[in-house]
């Protein structure tokens, strides 16, 4: 959302962002990230998820408020509780005058089914905008000819630029000079597939004795989902788990030879494969998603068959080849600069926000993002 915002606002739009303050003070949050960009936030919501129509009440009233003061044309929500605010203060729809409602569809799937989100997600939406062109292509009936665009993500280029890893942070990590390392970034949950994960590694590690796996990552189950697989395979010393990173994140991606990503979580864009992308690190990945979107087979990286035989020697063709893994690391870079890039997105946006103004009847005017997350 903010890369978005920050692309906008580059291109000479007027853009706010409304949005929660963490629950303590010092905690990681939107509101935080979005002053550090230079956006300070425009309205303050509570924090929550899902419709709330009586609690909400308060947030709905402010948020029309700021609209009718601001005279914005186009509120852009990303979450189903920011949804509903911003078509309860985008005024009545058979008003002449009221703001259109766009909408980011961040699944890699099709549309929710269920009738009151088929009517959210179709007149509901004067704008939807999916997490790539295929994803979009999926979620076109549904929409009935209303506006749809598909664009990937957006990453920070600079933060991201390919550079040589920090000898002492591998060394912290427990990485020699001589290991080649496929790492991933994830949350640890069931459906990420970490068993596939650990048995390819385990098939890799015996044709390839420099090869480790580092793992990024959080997760209340990470013990019984990743550790104790790891130990039960004999990969003890082999995988390592970094954990969460926050300050030190793009020095411990740059530390990773060869990206894995097996499926996508709960954000369709698939970040860290485009973040991966733009530090110059090619990747294996599934055909899951977006996935076989993002990676170019044979050019950026690899796609692989969802088997430990197929995913290991995926993997080995780039560990045991160093060529190659310039050659895909630097057109990852390449293509993270055409298309994962924030002025790409915010012009693609812009030509969404035209289409639904045109659906909703308004004329452009400045433009607001809002998040309940």
């Amino acid at each position: 959302m903010l890369e978005l915002a920050g692309g906008l606002a580059a291109r000479g739009h007027e853009v706010a962002v409304a949005c929660p303050e963490p629950p303590e003070p010092g905690l990681r949050g939107v509101a935080g990230e979005a002053r550090a960009r230079g956006l300070e936030p425009a309205l303050a919501l509570g924090r929550g998820r899902g419709a709330r129509p009586v609690a909400d009440a308060a947030d709905a009233r402010r948020l029309r408020a700021l609209v009718a003061a601001r005279g914005f044309d186009v509120l852009h929500a990303w979450h189903t509780r920011d949804h509903v605010l911003a078509l309860r203060a985008a005024g009545l729809r058979r008003s002449r005058r009221r703001a259109a409602v766009v909408r980011s569809w961040r699944k890699a799937e099709p549309l929710p089914r269920a009738p009151w989100q088929r009517w959210l997600f179709g007149p509901g939406t004067d704008g939807l905008l999916c997490v790539s062109p295929g994803v979009a292509a999926a979620c076109r009936p549904a929409r009935r000819g209303r506006p749809l665009r598909g664009a990937f993500g957006a990453v920070d280029l600079e933060r991201f630029a390919p550079r040589a890893p920090d000898p002492a942070l591998r060394a912290a990590l427990g990485l020699a000079p001589e290991h080649r390392v496929v790492g991933i970034v994830a949350r640890v949950q069931p459906h990420r597939r970490f068993e596939l994960l650990l048995a390819a590694a385990a098939q890799l590690f015996r044709e390839e004795p420099s090869a480790r796996l580092l793992v990024v990552g959080r997760g209340t189950r990470r013990a019984a989902l990743a550790e104790e697989p790891a130990r039960r395979l004999g990969l003890e010393g082999r995988v390592v788990f970094a954990g969460y990173r926050s300050g030190d994140y793009a020095d411990v991606l740059r530390c990773i030879d060869v990206f894995t990503f097996l499926v996508p979580g709960s954000d369709g864009t698939c970040r860290a494969l485009l973040e991966a992308a733009a530090c110059g690190i090619p990747a294996v990945t599934t055909r899951r998603g977006a996935l076989p979107e993002i990676v170019a087979d044979g050019e950026t990286g690899l796609l692989a068959d969802e088997t430990p035989a197929a995913f290991a020697g995926a993997l080995r063709r780039l560990v045991a080849d160093a060529d190659l893994r310039r050659a895909y690391g630097a057109a990852a870079r390449k293509r993270a600069e055409t298309l994962f890039a924030p002025p790409v997105l915010a012009a693609e946006v812009e030509r969404l926000y035209a289409d639904a103004l045109a659906a909703s009847g308004a004329s452009p005017r400045p433009w607001s993002e809002t998040s309940s997350r």
